[in-house]
């Protein structure tokens, strides 16, 4: 990806200095501006509390399947053997449904960040139009993340003439 910034730029470059047009281009690191903004430390902290509302849950459940596991261990040798597949099933099912709760948490809480995070990028994204759009800036690339964020409205798609070019 980062290959592709330069390749692009050094071609946007190019193509400036022979039109003797004087483009201008823009970066900015996205990730180290989310990291100084108030919502984004307001998202982080909800986060956190849900994050620590599922611990307590998970630590709810391997309570429950650590008490059972240490009744079985001692009851083991007295039980009789229909009572000690049942209660070794028990068990199985037990650290599945902890696996399960687990990866569902780690998942919900990927599709929460997500949630509460696009806010923010929408408003990041919104500045840096208006920025560029006000600077004059044909193109604002993230450095962090090596896409463009940013492209002038009045700049060409070559999409048809390359694809005539492949004859497509």
């Amino acid at each position: 990806m980062k290959n592709l910034f330069f390749i692009v730029s050094a071609f946007l470059i190019t193509a400036s200095v022979i039109n003797a047009q004087p483009n201008k281009f823009g970066y900015i690191n996205t990730s180290q501006l989310l990291n100084i903004m108030p919502e984004s430390k307001e998202a982080d902290s909800q986060i956190r509390l849900e994050v620590e509302e599922l611990g307590e849950e998970l630590e709810n459940l391997n309570v429950e399947y650590q008490n059972k596991l240490q009744k079985f261990v001692e009851e083991q040798e007295s039980l009789t053997t229909v009572v000690r597949q049942l209660r070794e099933r028990e068990l199985v099912e037990l650290q599945t449904r902890m696996q399960e709760f687990q990866t569902g948490a780690q998942e919900s809480m990927q599709q929460r960040r997500a949630e509460l995070l696009q806010p923010i990028f929408d408003k990041i994204d919104k500045a840096i139009s208006e920025v560029a759009r006000e600077k004059g800036y044909y193109f604002v690339f993230d450095i962090e993340r090596s896409g463009i964020l940013y492209f002038d409205d009045e700049t060409e798609d070559i999409f048809p003439f390359v694809s005539e070019k492949l004859e497509l």
